[in-house]
């Protein structure tokens, strides 16, 4: 079997459980090597980050477990963080694995909105995780790659779409900034290295 990756990205602003308890369960079900988490610099479609980059990298990387590997490239790399640059990125580094990338369905829904979005399936697999209520949009350009067998990801090192029904931990990042600036505790949250960092650190409070 070749080498398959899961690439997951975000802001991680701050890290949580539901990151990477999602994390975990997509290597877990796809069987991945390893699942890389990558800090973007700049989003091209949210808000800015509350942490810095290099803040928000530090919690992440504090907060990993086996088979979880954060990857710095975006930040590295700085500016707008798009999708399409970190595959094409990974694809030349790793030319014969499985590469799949993760996203939640709303994030699939507004994929058509997305820098080169077409081009994605020429380097990456996509693995939509859903939950119930956040059920993903059809893409007709995208039709065709679908399959409903997890092996197909790992026949081939790109090109299919799959739909991954996963439990999702119902905590916030968005929550998370919002009980700390009311002075609430974090605690069981995210890990306790994380609640520590942004303690020390101050992060959050105004």
């Amino acid at each position: 079997m070749s080498q398959a990756i899961g690439i997951l990205g975000g802001t991680f602003d701050p890290v949580h459980h539901g990151h990477l308890r999602l994390a975990v369960e997509v290597r877990e079900r796809l069987g991945l090597s390893e699942v890389r988490l990558l800090p973007t610099a700049l989003t091209n479609l949210r808000d800015a980050a509350s942490a810095s980059p290099a803040q928000r990298l530090a919690m992440l990387e504090a907060a990993l477990c086996p088979g979880l590997r954060a990857d710095d490239r975006e930040i590295r790399r700085g500016g707008r963080s798009y999708t399409i640059d970190t595959l094409i990125a990974l694809r030349a580094e790793y030319p014969a694995a499985s590469l799949c990338f993760v996203l939640g369905a709303d994030a699939w829904n507004a994929l058509p909105r997305w820098h080169r979005w077409t081009e994605l399936l020429d380097y990456a697999h996509l693995v939509i995780a859903t939950r119930p209520g956040a059920e993903p949009d059809e893409i007709p350009q995208l039709a065709a790659a679908q399959t409903e067998d997890p092996a197909a990801l790992h026949a081939s090192p790109a090109g299919r779409v799959l739909v991954l029904p996963i439990p999702r931990l119902p905590i916030s990042s968005t929550d998370l900034r919002a009980r700390l600036r009311e002075g609430k505790g974090i605690d069981y949250f995210t890990p306790p290295a994380v609640v520590e960092f942004i303690a020390r650190e101050g992060l959050y409070r105004g």
